[in-house]
């Protein structure tokens, strides 16, 4: 059993991930199994959460993930851990459309009780509409209590608990403002280094000096997790784990993988990591997973690793099943251009390039319908394409809103990529296990 609960806020930019991050660690500190979790898409935050709780975190997703699956991953995830938290996205209502996919809906699809953080650095009493306001906008919503964040003294804090008290609310504690667990912009889930852990503690440190945290605890929800005393033998497909083989890069500038899309592929085969920065030699392989992240920051070190280029290059060729997103694309186009216009030459199996000059942000919810496929997933980069002459994939692809965009998914042999992560943790991706063969076998698995 868990101690649950979600970190939430009014608005972005009011301190949750700090606040997540410095809970984490205070709490694995001291002997606890933390579980942590992120709503929404986000990979750079569970990077983060990862790191501060010595447990991976996990994406929970309402518009990628079915409401059986955002259990069935919740469940499984969380049973074995003492303290569970779930770091909420933007604002506590805000979502793809309305609420959907907020972290309101997931607090209330997993029964978890909501921490507001509020950013109460430039207001008093005038907290109180708007506490009263989020409690009462969906009374499904649990609101269990407050931590109030940048207050300057204790004498601010008594008319922001004062408020607490007229809506009804648990105040929590406060915690002023302290530029030593601030979390520089640089810190995109790749500088993960001695100063970041000092940041960790320090907000650990802070959180526990300022916070009621056997209160806060007392406000989290039991769970008693789903199946946790049953078992059911149930007919699932397995394969022979030597027989099919996955090569996935994973290095510096590939990071960016949903937790369960990996375990996912496990259940297809075996999978091996490599590293397209380091390794000359690419792993004998199925199927070749070229996940996200940042090549535009090691283009001299991707560029100069010819032998992978080519090796790349050449699974390609022979008709080596790849699936390649977002930065994995990028490296699989003829060139990267640097923001300083350097053009540095990758693997060319499609023959336009990328660019990032002239940045400019493109992101949203995706849904791609592709022959009998159609899988939600979620687009964020700077580049852009730059030359484009490839063929590319007969697919329509579609935003949260229900309207058609022209993200394409290329495609060459048995190679597709695109711009968009799609998420596939729950083996709804038929593309991707099409040809595989598998033995259906019984088992006895855990519920």
């Amino acid at each position: 059993m868990s101690k649950t609960f979600l970190i939430a806020a009014p608005w972005s930019n009011s301190g949750k991930t700090t606040v997540t991050l410095g809970l984490a660690r205070y709490f694995s500190n001291n002997g606890y199994k933390v579980q942590p979790f992120k709503c929404g898409p986000d990979y750079i935050d569970t990077i983060h959460h990862t790191t501060a709780a010595r447990r991976a975190s996990v994406n929970l997703d309402t518009v990628m993930m079915t409401d059986n699956h955002l259990q069935d991953v919740f469940f499984k995830h969380s049973k074995k851990a003492d303290v569970t938290i779930v770091e909420g996205v933007m604002g506590l209502f805000d979502g793809s459309v309305k609420d959907k996919g907020s972290s309101a809906e997931i607090a209330k699809k997993l029964d978890i009780p909501v921490i507001l953080v509020v950013n109460a650095q430039s207001m008093a009493y005038t907290v109180a509409p708007i506490l009263h306001g989020l409690k009462t906008f969906d009374p499904e919503v649990q609101i269990a209590g407050v931590i109030f964040n940048f207050v300057k003294t204790a004498s601010h804090y008594a008319f922001l608990k004062e408020a607490c008290e007229t809506v009804g609310l648990q105040s929590l504690g406060y915690l002023p403002t302290n530029e030593d667990i601030a979390i520089p912009s640089r810190y995109l889930g790749l500088h993960i280094d001695k100063s970041f852990e000092i940041l960790i503690e320090n907000a650990a440190k802070h959180i526990g000096k300022h916070i009621n945290l056997e209160k806060l605890l007392s406000c989290a929800k039991t769970k008693l997790t789903k199946g946790i005393n049953s078992l059911e033998e149930k007919q699932i497909n397995r394969i022979n784990p030597m027989e099919f083989k996955i090569a996935v890069a994973q290095d510096e500038a590939f990071t960016f993988a949903y937790l369960e899309n990996l375990n996912y592929l496990k259940t297809l085969g075996q999978v091996i990591f490599f590293s397209p920065i380091h390794d000359q030699v690419l792993p004998n392989a199925d199927f070749i997973y070229l996940a996200g992240g940042y090549p535009e920051l090691y283009l001299e070190q991707l560029s100069g690793n010819s032998k992978m280029l080519v090796a790349i290059k050449k699974a390609a060729q022979s008709g080596t099943k790849i699936w390649a997103e977002c930065g994995g694309m990028m490296y699989l186009g003829k060139s990267i251009v640097s923001t300083a216009g350097i053009a540095y030459p990758m693997v060319n199996v499609f023959d336009w390039s990328t660019t990032m000059e002239n940045k400019k942000l493109r992101l949203g919810y995706r849904r791609l319908v592709f022959e009998e496929d159609e899988l939600w997933g979620h687009e964020f980069h700077y580049s852009e394409i730059i030359n484009d002459t490839s063929e590319w994939a007969k697919a329509k692809v579609f935003t949260a809103r229900n309207r058609e965009i022209n993200s394409k998914l290329y495609q060459y042999k048995n190679v597709l990529a695109s711009y968009i992560h799609l998420y596939w943790g729950a083996g709804n991706f038929k593309w991707l296990s099409k040809g595989i063969k598998k033995e259906k076998t019984t088992a006895i698995i855990n519920i």
